[in-house]
């Protein structure tokens, strides 16, 4: 920046005067002096220069005014921060405003021979000094503000995902509302459920939000109903279930996974259902698939669930080989035992054992576990009553 001409000494033309004529070309400085010294300023878009320079304007011209009468109370984050709109604080952190303040003043403070009166360079300095340490503290409270409303904002959008998934609705906007707060649009997830722990239930939302920011996975959650709902995406199986002690006592049950939102809603349904059924096994996992509660969840009435057990059970083994239901039926009301079931059919208990071993491939349950076994006899009377 050309040097500030001098002017004669006049009471009507002091220091303040000075300053008030060089506000757009210390502007303008400031602004080149940031383009050659700040690498990542280089890189802004033409618009958001354009903001930048359009803040450093406005902080000289605050400066000049609160200078004139520096007893008065100024609206520095007004004044300066309001004419640029709100998305140059999501373009620039506050790291790098406070690089912006630093260079603005720095340029300022350079021409100081040249803005103030003879015998005021001092005062003029040290006028700067505390101007700039206003602005700072201003600038931390529109970024701190601005932190505030987006919190705010997140959270609304937030809950209204959770609740669209709990209710089920169709909405085809909830892909665009999680993209709004960062959540990537195909990734694999999986909704978990269970009761929150005793206390504030936004907390423990929070806490699991923490969980997922520091392993790294995406998570968004909030209470329905009193349930505790966590859409857990790109996340391990041993991260997802690392997530169950920040829910209260009693089950958490994981919903089937899926990919992107837009099946989120079978996923939530499922755990949801899982949750509601729990209580028939007392003795599951913590966490539970959804899954393993086929048989609870259709004692309940679910018609879904039951529509399942028949096709993976039933149906599947009479399509495949209707001995294997009558093997099946015979080792189940024979208290599980492959020689009683031998001896009904007349066959060699190795038979027993490979037929069980068939049924085990075909549908994923074993007739030898307690829990495979339990399935098994509800997917076949669920078979036989044609539900």
């Amino acid at each position: 920046m050309a040097p500030v001409p001098r002017a004669k000494r006049d009471p009507q033309n002091l220091g303040p005067r000075r300053l008030e004529l060089a506000t757009g070309d210390l502007a303008s400085a400031a602004v080149a002096r940031m383009d050659k010294s700040l690498e990542w300023f280089a890189q802004l878009s033409a618009e958001e220069r354009s903001w930048v320079g359009l803040v450093a304007q406005a902080g000289v011209a605050a400066f000049v005014a609160w200078y004139r009468a520096p007893s008065t109370q100024q609206r520095i984050t007004a004044d300066v921060f309001g004419t640029a709109p709100r998305e140059l604080v999501r373009a620039i952190s506050l790291a790098q405003t406070v690089d912006l303040v630093r260079t603005t003043v720095e340029v300022v403070e350079e021409n100081v021979a040249n803005l103030a009166e003879p015998g005021e360079e001092s005062t003029l300095r040290e006028s700067i000094l505390r101007y700039s340490r206003e602005i700072a503290f201003s600038a931390a409270e529109v970024y701190a503000r601005a932190a505030e409303e987006r919190g705010a904002w997140d959270a609304r959008l937030e809950a209204l995902v959770i609740d669209t998934l709990v209710r089920a609705e169709h909405d085809e906007d909830i892909t665009a509302r999680a993209a709004a707060l960062g959540w990537p649009p195909t990734t694999t997830l999986a909704v978990m459920v269970g009761t929150p722990p005793d206390g504030d239930a936004e907390a423990a939302a929070e806490a699991l939000r923490r969980s997922a920011r520091h392993a790294g996975f995406n998570l968004l959650s909030g209470v329905q109903s009193g349930v505790l709902v966590a859409v857990v995406g790109g996340a391990t199986e041993a991260q997802v279930r690392s997530l169950a002690p920040r829910f209260g006592p009693g089950p958490v049950v994981v919903g089937p996974t899926a990919t992107g939102l837009a099946g989120a809603a079978t996923s939530t349904r499922e755990a949801l259902a899982g949750l509601r059924a729990a209580a028939g096994w007392p003795d599951a996992p913590r966490p539970v698939p959804a899954d393993l509660l086929l048989p609870e969840r259709a004692l309940l009435g679910e018609a879904a669930a039951r529509s399942r057990l028949v096709a993976e059970v039933a149906d599947c083994l009479n399509r495949a080989d209707p001995i294997l239901v009558e093997t099946l039926s015979a080792f189940l009301e024979r208290s599980v035992s492959l020689e009683a079931a031998a001896r009904l059919l007349f066959v060699h208990p190795n038979t027993i054992r490979y037929r069980l071993r068939r049924i085990n491939d075909l549908t994923g349950y074993s007739a030898t576990d307690p829990r495979g076994a339990w399935t098994l006899r509800v997917g076949l009377e669920l078979g036989r009553l044609g539900l």
